[in-house]
């Protein structure tokens, strides 16, 4: 009876053992592709020559939930950086020949908004609108739920920029591969925010579009 005892015993011991292994593979599968935002030299982003590039040591001077937030701010601007250098680009290629707002809007990128017939920004407000409280559902934790003197703060469970959107499948399974591309993502948005920085000023100082100055000095 005993010997039966100590076998239920030991049988409940290894099936305890198998579940919280199994937990602890599957919490560190989920956490695989989670930035340590504990040691910042570690985090994607980080290339030759630069290295770790804090000048004004911003990163030792935050925690790691404001951290997390200036990796989530940097990854959004360096997206909505992308999509401007596209569209400026295309905006002043296609000019006079797309169909969209009758082919009416002409002249350097910096002066289309303008020349957009107004519910056109109506509904591209609402859209906006839509897709940031969906991230803000993602990513940030409730209103109601936050600690006192700490807005703004991202889930424990949300990687910075990981929305859920990879309609291509393209997110590596493997976290070293994974990085790379985190890496590859954030270089292209740093330069894109440069780039289009670079032509709006441009085409504010003297009026002319960026295709134009590309073909003018070809």
């Amino acid at each position: 009876h005993r010997s039966k005892q100590h076998n239920n015993h030991s049988i409940q011991n290894m099936k305890s053992f198998a579940a919280t292994t199994t937990l602890a593979l599957l919490a560190a599968s989920a956490n695989a592709f989670s930035p340590n935002f504990n040691d910042v030299k570690t985090l994607p982003g980080i290339v030759a020559p630069t290295g770790f590039f804090d000048p004004l040591g911003l990163a030792a001077k935050a925690d790691e939930p404001t951290l997390k937030r200036y990796r989530e701010a940097e990854l959004t601007h360096g997206r909505v950086a992308m999509l401007a250098v596209v569209g400026f680009l295309v905006g002043e290629k296609v000019e006079g020949s797309s169909f969209l707002f009758d082919a009416s809007i002409q002249g350097p990128a910096i002066t289309h908004i303008p020349q957009v017939p107004v519910p056109f920004w109506f509904t591209l407000a609402i859209a906006i609108g839509a897709l940031e409280l969906r991230r803000a559902e993602n990513g940030w934790v409730a209103p109601e739920d936050l600690p006192i003197g700490k807005p703004g703060l991202l889930l424990d469970s949300y990687v910075p920029g990981d929305l859920g959107f990879d309609p291509l499948g393209l997110k590596p399974s493997d976290a070293e591969e994974f990085n790379e591309m985190a890496t590859r993502e954030l270089q292209n948005g740093r330069l894109a925010m440069l780039a289009a920085a670079g032509f709006l000023a441009q085409e504010a100082v003297d009026g002319q579009g960026i295709i134009e100055h590309l073909t003018s000095s070809v």
